[in-house]
């Protein structure tokens, strides 16, 4: 039984070699409160539009896979917000099975795209290597994702509440190449830049299309990460951001809060913490991040035509 449902207008695009970038809907009820949370999809959509893409936010509504929403299914997952199952991996076939309705995450939106054949995909910051891993053995599935399915992630680098020395191991060890637009730093999400070096730098779209298509000719699997700096007028200043996130990260583990629910507690309590000045700069640097990744989809359907 085929379990997916690619929109028409992603169908075409994708049939006429035109370029789509997939976006995922955690964002939307795990990310951001309600309205601002459909309202940022919706200006996400528009911008992947405005750069000559075709957007696709994925999501399981009813137990189909969808790659591709209309306006009411993305006011379902906002207004839904925490109650709609954040569905990663592991979760697809029980959700899918009971015909349910869940928000996927980097993970399972990759799944997805590479079902639909879309071969780009715009996000916030991919999960990680959590701090204290070593003894919770707490590691994304959104890395191990990364090495097996063949979809470009162009984010933010990774989320800051993460250990980013770890996560960038554990990325080189399963060949993930890390990919710096611009920049030869990992971006630490709400910052640009970091203690830590990327895997090499490219400074356009059509280099980055072009180490894709080399991969993927070559059938090496996987994917590869796209590590785009937020925008200088809405970083934030790492002091900031490091205080509130050792806080979070305290109180995370005083309430016994891991596993799922950690990335979104430790998000929305750096939010409150910094005065929802995280909550904006989270909005600039996926609207950044969607810009990028529809010159990234152009250029790669330019390369295999």
């Amino acid at each position: 039984m085929n379990y997916l449902d690619i929109h028409p207008e992603v169908a075409a695009s994708l049939a006429a070699n035109q370029p789509v970038v997939a976006l995922e809907s955690t964002i939307i009820s795990h990310g951001m409160p309600y309205p601002q949370n459909v309202e940022t999809a919706l200006k996400v959509e528009q911008e992947v539009r405005a750069n000559g893409a075709i957007p696709a936010t994925i999501a399981i509504i009813k137990g189909r896979l969808k790659a591709g929403l209309n306006k009411d299914e993305i006011e379902q997952l906002g207004q839904g917000g925490q109650s709609i199952t954040k569905v990663s991996r592991r979760d697809l076939p029980l959700i899918v099975a009971q015909g349910k309705t869940g928000a996927t995450t980097v993970a399972s939106t990759m799944i997805i795209a590479a079902m639909a054949g879309i071969r780009v995909f715009a996000t916030g910051g991919i999960g990680g290597v959590h701090r204290g891993a070593e003894t919770s053995f707490d590691v994304s599935a959104d890395l191990q994702e990364l090495a097996q399915t063949p979809v470009a992630v162009v984010c933010a680098g990774a989320k800051s509440i993460l250990d980013l020395g770890l996560t960038l191991e554990y990325l080189e060890t399963h060949g993930v190449p890390v990919i710096g637009y611009q920049t030869e730093q990992l971006p630490a999400f709400f910052t640009r830049g970091s203690q830590f070096k990327v895997d090499y730098r490219l400074d356009d779209a059509a280099s980055i299309a072009q180490v894709m298509s080399a991969k993927w000719v070559m059938a090496l699997k996987g994917g590869m990460v796209i590590a785009n700096p937020i925008p200088e007028q809405y970083a934030l200043p790492s002091s900031a951001i490091d205080s509130a996130i050792e806080q979070a990260l305290a109180e995370a583990v005083a309430q016994k809060i891991g596993g799922k629910q950690a990335t979104p507690f430790l998000l929305a309590r750096v939010c409150e913490l910094t005065g929802g000045d995280s909550l904006a700069s989270n909005i600039q640097l996926v609207l950044n991040n969607a810009r990028l990744a529809s010159a990234i989809a152009k250029a790669y359907c330019e390369l295999v035509r």
